[in-house]
């Protein structure tokens, strides 16, 4: 039990080197360190994620302030302030699996987004094309990876997958504020540019309803495969 929370971790890998107790608080103090470190490694690419999806409209404004050095402070207080929130947890590894929820929902979206980005822009000049066989693999193994997901999730606890969603859920309203209520329904013109959502040659929508299929389709395997698994 102490291995899997974690506090028994620096005594049994100074049992390992000799056991004494000098050895035990090094390693703990490293452990330690490493924790802060990995903290900070995931904050500074998560915070400026922040800032830039604020500039692009789909986070709060306040996001989008940096200081006179270029950082996006407001940003790195709130990550600070979330990821304290999440070592205040008991359980890390229950938070572990939720994260790993909200990683397959949204591999699960980049790798549709191959296939909507092909046909929407099928004329556009890219460094390298992507073979239609690897974006149909990748299609399909991103369902693979929802089924798992849905199979699987639950074996960290009672209500991990139900938590994960929730948890991947709760962006909806914060964009839903940002864009219709701040920005009117509008995103910034040069997020507009950036995306080229505008008019232009060879650049379209011309997926239709095939999106929203395909998410239609990733919520029935998630729910067939849940209820596979407890069967």
């Amino acid at each position: 039990p102490d291995i899997y929370s974690g506090m028994g971790v620096a005594h049994a890998m100074a049992h390992m080197l000799g056991g004494s107790a000098l050895i035990e608080h090094v390693l703990m103090a490293m452990l330690v360190l490493a924790l802060v470190l990995s903290i900070m490694t995931s904050m500074a690419g998560s915070s400026r994620t922040l800032y830039q999806a604020s500039v692009d409209g789909w986070l709060p404004k306040y996001l989008s302030h940096v200081n006179a050095n270029g950082a996006p402070t407001p940003a790195m207080w709130t990550d600070l302030g979330f990821n304290l929130i999440l070592l205040l947890m008991s359980d890390y590894v229950f938070v572990l699996a939720i994260s790993n929820v909200c990683y397959i929902l949204f591999n699960f979206l980049n790798l549709n987004a191959a296939w909507i980005h092909r046909i929407d822009r099928p004329t556009w000049p890219r460094p390298f094309k992507a073979p239609s066989w690897l974006i149909a693999i990748g299609t399909v193994l991103a369902f693979v990876n929802l089924a798992l997901m849905g199979m699987g999730a639950d074996i960290w606890g009672a209500g991990t997958l139900a938590t994960g969603l929730l948890a991947a859920a709760m962006i909806l309203p914060v964009f839903f504020y940002r864009h219709y209520i701040v920005d009117k329904g509008e995103f910034p013109a040069a997020m507009q540019e950036d995306m080229h959502l505008g008019s232009e040659a060879g650049v379209g929508t011309r997926a239709g309803i095939l999106p929203f299929l395909t998410l239609a389709g990733g919520a029935a395997v998630i729910v067939i495969a849940h209820a596979v698994a407890v069967l």
